[in-house]
C-alpha cells in the first residue's frame, strides 16, 4: 500500500462521524437495491410456482393433434417434455341431486400429464390404463351420488350441443334450459367402461358454475388410434421471446391449427406475445432502476463531495509536499474502494435480513392477499446478487468520480488557503433590495451566506431536488401500478349472483329465502332493463367520436344511438349508494321529474390494441337530461321518448353491476322511477340479479341449489372477487413500504447533506456572533436560510417531477389507456415535507453550534 493510500485511511479513521455516515449511505444505498432485486425475484418464484399450481406447468398447447403431429412435436429441438390430455365429454349423472350439475366429465391425462398438471389425489391411487378412472369428492359431497373404489362403471360418453347449434359446448359453458327443460342435447355416444380407483379433490380449473363433474382417466399414445385427437401440452427447453414464432412455423408445418400459449405463467419469465407489454415491461424496469440509482448516486455524492471539502487542505497539503494530480484522484476513489468493501457486503446482507424479516411477518398476508397456497421464499440467486453488487460498484463509481477529478484539480496554495469553496465577487453576491425590505438584514445575510458558498448551496439544494423527484416518481409510479392492475381486473364485487337463466324476475319472497341463509352478510338487488338514447355528437366518448369521423352514417340527424342500461336499486340500497356518490335520494325518488346516477366513467380492454382503456363514457353535466326510448332496429320504430335527469355523475359502481363497453351507458334509478319509465312490454322483460356477499361462498352456493327452484342459476365468483380485492390491497402494501423507503433515505439524505454543511460554517457563524449578531437574529436568518433552500428546491425538483411521471405514463401507455393527471395530493405533501424537513435538520444543526464558544470556532480548521 503506497503512502497516499496510508494517509487516507489515517484520515477516515480521523474522522469517525464522517467515514460513519459514508458508510451508512453506502449501506442504506446497496440494502435497497438488493432488497429490490431480492423482492423481484421471490415475488416472481412465487407467482411462477402458484401458476404451476393453479393451471400446470405447461408453456405451449398444441390442440387437436394426431399421432403424427404429436411425433413432430416431441422431436423438436425447443420442446423439453411433452404431457398428453384430452376432453373425452359428457355422461348423464343419475340420481344427481344438483339440477345444476347433471353430467360427469370425463378428462383424460398421461403420467406426465398428471406430474404437470394440478389433479389432488385424496383417496386411491391415479390411472394407469384407459378403462381407469377417478372421481371428484364433490360428486358424493354435493350432487349426494357414492361411489366406492373398485366399482365399475359402464359410461355413455357424448359431447354437449345446444338446440340448432353445431358446435359442441365446454365447461366454460353453463347448462342450456329453457323452464325446467334442458336445450341442450348429448351427441356422438360411445360406451366406455371403467373401474373406479380413487378420489381427487375438486380440480381448480373446475367452474362453479360448469355443469359436469370432474372425473380423471388415462391416455397415452401407445393407445391411440390413428383418427384419435389430443391436445399436447409442452414444457420447452428454453422460455424466451422468440417461442412464439417457433410454436406458429411448427404448427404451420405440420398442419395443427390451434396454438395456444399459457400467458400468465409466461409474463412471469418475462415474455409475452404482446408487444405492448413487453415494451411496458422493460420501460418500467428501466425507469425504477434509474429512480434508484439516482437516489443512491445523490445520496453517497453527496458524502464524497462533502469528505472532498472538508479534506481540500489535507490534499493541498499533499501536493505541496510531491502529490500528483493522479495520486490525488486515486486517494478519493481509494477512499471509495475502502467504503465499498466494508459497505456493499454489509448492504447486502442487511437488504436480505430485511426482505426475509418483511416476508416472514407478511407471508400469512401476502397467501391471503394472492389467494396462493404457495408461500413467498427468499430467493437469492447469482445473477440478483450481482444485480445488487454491479448496481452498487457502479453507483459508487459515479458517486466518487466527479468529486475525485474535482479533488485532482486543487492547487497546493488554493487548497492550504482553503479559496476553492468561497469565491467572492461583487455581482456574486449581489441580493435584491427587496429581500431586505420585506424579509430584513437577516433574511439578506442568509441569502449572500447562500450565494457566498455556492457549491454546498448547490449539494443541498441537489440534494433536496433528487429527493423530491424520486418521491414523486415513486409515488406515482405506485398508484400508476395500482391503478392498473385494478383496469386489467374484471371488476368483480360480489361472491354470488343469483339469477334466472330465462329471464323471469326474482320475486321477494325468494329473495328474503337466500338472504336469510347463514353466511350471507351483505346482498345487493338489482332490476335491469335495456333502453336507448340518441346522443349529440359533441357528448359521445372520444373512441365513438374517431369512429364517426371515418363513417358518418353511423349518426343520425348528429345524434348517435347509445344503448342503456337502466339498474334499479331498491330504496335502502339506493339510499346507502346515494350517500357515497353524493347524491340526493329525494330527487332520486321524485316519479314526476325522474332522476338517475349516471357512470359517466368505463373501463375496458380494446380489443384491437390489446390495451386496457380508460374514458369518458358520455360527456354530460348534473342537472341535464337523457331522452330514453326503444329503438326497434328491424322496423325503424321508437317508443314513446322519457325524459332523465342527471342527479350525479360517478365512476363507483354499486355491488353487482356489470360495466358496459363503447357506446353504452349504466344509469341508476329507483324501482319506483324504473316502474315510471317501463311500460308493460318493458316490464315483462326486466331481469332481477341478486348478489350476495357470504363468509362461507360454497356452503352458501350449494344451500341455494338445495332449494331447486327451477332454472334458477347461481354463479359463484368468491375466488376472482378475493384474488382481485387482495391483489390490490398486496400492491398498496409494498407500494406504500416501498414509498416509505425512499421517504427514509431522502429525509437521511437531506439531514446529512444540511447538518454536514452546517458544521463546516463553524467558524463563519462565529464571525457573525462576533459582530453583534443575537441568537433570535441568528435563527432568524437560518430560517430563511431553510426556506429559501426549500423554494429553490421546488423550482428545479417539481418541473423535473412531472417531466418523470409524464415519461412513467408514456412508459404504462404501452398496456393502459387512461389520461393523465398530476397526483396533487403528493405534490402538497412534498411542498410540505420540503419545508418541515429542512427546517427541521436547520434548526437540529443549528443547535449544536449555538453551544459553540465563539474563540474555539474561530481558531477551528477542517483537516
Amino acid at each position: 500500500m503506497n503512502i497516499v493510500n496510508k494517509l487516507t485511511i489515517r484520515h477516515l479513521k480521523q474522522n469517525k462521524r464522517r467515514t460513519l455516515v459514508t458508510i451508512i449511505g453506502v449501506i442504506i444505498s446497496v440494502a435497497m437495491v438488493t432488497a429490490v432485486a431480492t423482492l423481484g425475484f421471490s415475488f416472481l418464484d412465487l407467482m411462477i410456482r402458484q401458476t404451476i399450481a393453479d393451471t400446470g406447468e405447461w408453456h405451449v398447447l398444441y390442440q387437436d393433434v394426431n399421432k403424427e403431429q404429436l411425433a413432430a412435436i416431441q422431436d423438436d429441438d425447443a420442446t423439453n417434455t411433452v404431457a398428453i390430455t384430452r376432453d373425452l365429454g359428457y355422461v348423464p349423472l343419475e340420481g344427481g341431486q344438483n339440477p345444476n350439475k347433471p353430467y360427469l366429465f370425463i378428462k383424460e391425462y398421461d403420467a406426465q400429464g398428471f406430474a404437470q398438471f394440478p389433479v389432488e389425489l385424496s383417496k386411491g391411487r391415479l390411472p394407469q390404463t384407459d378403462k381407469e378412472v377417478v372421481i371428484s369428492e364433490a360428486v358424493t359431497t354435493n350432487a349426494k351420488v357414492k361411489y366406492e373404489i373398485g366399482d365399475r362403471l359402464t359410461l355413455r360418453v357424448g359431447e354437449r350441443f345446444e338446440k340448432g347449434g353445431d358446435h359442441p359446448l365446454d365447461q366454460t359453458e353453463p347448462l342450456r334450459r329453457e323452464d325446467s327443460k334442458l336445450t341442450e342435447t348429448l351427441q356422438h355416444i360411445k360406451t366406455r367402461d371403467y373401474t373406479v380407483v380413487g378420489f381427487i379433490k375438486r380440480p381448480v380449473w373446475e367452474m362453479a358454475w360448469s355443469p359436469g363433474y370432474t372425473i380423471i382417466s388415462y391416455v397415452d399414445e401407445n393407445i391411440m388410434g390413428a383418427n384419435d385427437r389430443v391436445n399436447v401440452a409442452v414444457v420447452l427447453q428454453k422460455v424466451n421471446q422468440p417461442l412464439f414464432a417457433h410454436a406458429e412455423n411448427l404448427a404451420k408445418r405440420n398442419n395443427i391449427e390451434t396454438v395456444q400459449y399459457n400467458h400468465d405463467l409466461l409474463h412471469y419469465y418475462g415474455v409475452s406475445k404482446s408487444e405492448a407489454s413487453y415494451s411496458m415491461m422493460y420501460s418500467l424496469s428501466a425507469i425504477l432502476m434509474a429512480v434508484i440509482m439516482i437516489g443512491s448516486i445523490s445520496l453517497i455524492y453527496n458524502a464524497f463531495a462533502i469528505s472532498v471539502s472538508e479534506r481540500s487542505r489535507h490534499l493541498g497539503m499533499l501536493a505541496s509536499v510531491g502529490a500528483t494530480k493522479r495520486q490525488k484522484r486515486n486517494s478519493v476513489l481509494f477512499e471509495g474502494v475502502v467504503i465499498g468493501l466494508i459497505s456493499i457486503p454489509v448492504g447486502i446482507l442487511c437488504g436480505l435480513a430485511g426482505i426475509g424479516i418483511t416476508f416472514w411477518f407478511m407471508n400469512s398476508v401476502i397467501q391471503g392477499a394472492l389467494w396462493t397456497t404457495e408461500k413467498l421464499t427468499l430467493i437469492v440467486t447469482p445473477l440478483s446478487l450481482l444485480i445488487a453488487c454491479v448496481v452498487s460498484m457502479l453507483t459508487i463509481f459515479i458517486s466518487t468520480y466527479l468529486p475525485a477529478i474535482k479533488a485532482s484539480k486543487i492547487s497546493a496554495m488554493d487548497a492550504i488557503r482553503q479559496t476553492t469553496d468561497v469565491k467572492l465577487t461583487v455581482k456574486a453576491v449581489k441580493t435584491s433590495k427587496f429581500i431586505r425590505k420585506l424579509f430584513g438584514i437577516e433574511a439578506e445575510i442568509g441569502l449572500k451566506n447562500l450565494k457566498r458558498n455556492k457549491r454546498r448551496y448547490h449539494a443541498i439544494v441537489f440534494s433536496l431536488v433528487i429527493s423530491i423527484v424520486l418521491f414523486l416518481t415513486v409515488s406515482f409510479f405506485t398508484a400508476g401500478l395500482k391503478k392498473n392492475l385494478e383496469l386489467s381486473q374484471e371488476g368483480v364485487n360480489y361472491d354470488i349472483e343469483v339469477s334466472y337463466d330465462n329471464g323471469k324476475r326474482v320475486d321477494d319472497r325468494l329473495i328474503q329465502s337466500i338472504v336469510s341463509l347463514d353466511g350471507v352478510t351483505e346482498y345487493n338487488v338489482i332490476h335491469e332493463l335495456h333502453k336507448n338514447a340518441w346522443v349529440d355528437e359533441a357528448f359521445i366518448a372520444d373512441d365513438l367520436q374517431e369512429k364517426v369521423k371515418e363513417d358518418q352514417s353511423l349518426l343520425q340527424d348528429g345524434k348517435y344511438p347509445y344503448n342503456i342500461m337502466i339498474h334499479a336499486l331498491n330504496d335502502s340500497s339506493l339510499q346507502a349508494y346515494a350517500k357515497v356518490v353524493g347524491a340526493d335520494y329525494e330527487q332520486l325518488t321524485d316519479l314526476d321529474h325522474p332522476a338517475a346516477i349516471v357512470m359517466d366513467t368505463i373501463h375496458y380492454k380494446d380489443t384491437r390494441t390489446g390495451k386496457y382503456v380508460q374514458t369518458k363514457a358520455i360527456y354530460t353535466n348534473v342537472g341535464q337530461s337523457i331522452k330514453l326510448t326503444n329503438i326497434y332496429k328491424k322496423t325503424g320504430e321508437e317508443t314513446k321518448v322519457n325524459k332523465v335527469a342527471v342527479a350525479a355523475l360517478t365512476d363507483q359502481a354499486p355491488m353487482g353491476m356489470n360495466p358496459t363497453g363503447v357506446g353504452g351507458l349504466n344509469i341508476i334509478v329507483s324501482e319506483r322511477v324504473m316502474n315510471r319509465l317501463a311500460d308493460d312490454e318493458d316490464m315483462a322483460n326486466v331481469q332481477t340479479y341478486l348478489h350476495l356477499k357470504s363468509t362461507e361462498p360454497m356452503k352458501t352456493q350449494q344451500e341455494i341449489e338445495e332449494l331447486q327452484e327451477t332454472n334458477l342459476q347461481a354463479y359463484n365468483l368468491y375466488q376472482s372477487r378475493k384474488s382481485e380485492e387482495q391483489k390490490i390491497l398486496l400492491m398498496s402494501v409494498f407500494s406504500y413500504g416501498f414509498i416509505v423507503l425512499i421517504s427514509a433515505i431522502s429525509i437521511a439524505n437531506i439531514f446529512n447533506t444540511i447538518s454536514t454543511s452546517i458544521s463546516l460554517r463553524k467558524r463563519e457563524f462565529a464571525m457573525l456572533k462576533s459582530i453583534g449578531m443575537t441568537p433570535r437574529g441568528f435563527a432568524k436568518m437560518m430560517n430563511y436560510e431553510s426556506i429559501f433552500y426549500g423554494v429553490n428546491s421546488l423550482l428545479f425538483g417539481l418541473p423535473i417531477s412531472f417531466i418523470t411521471m409524464y415519461l412513467i405514463y408514456r412508459a404504462l401507455a404501452y398496456k393502459f389507456s387512461y389520461e393523465f393527471a398530476l397526483p396533487w395530493l403528493s405534490i402538497l405533501s412534498v411542498i410540505a415535507a420540503v419545508f418541515v424537513i429542512v427546517g427541521s435538520a436547520i434548526v437540529y444543526s443549528s443547535a449544536k453550534v449555538k453551544k459553540d464558544n465563539i474563540i474555539d470556532a474561530l481558531k477551528q480548521e477542517n483537516v
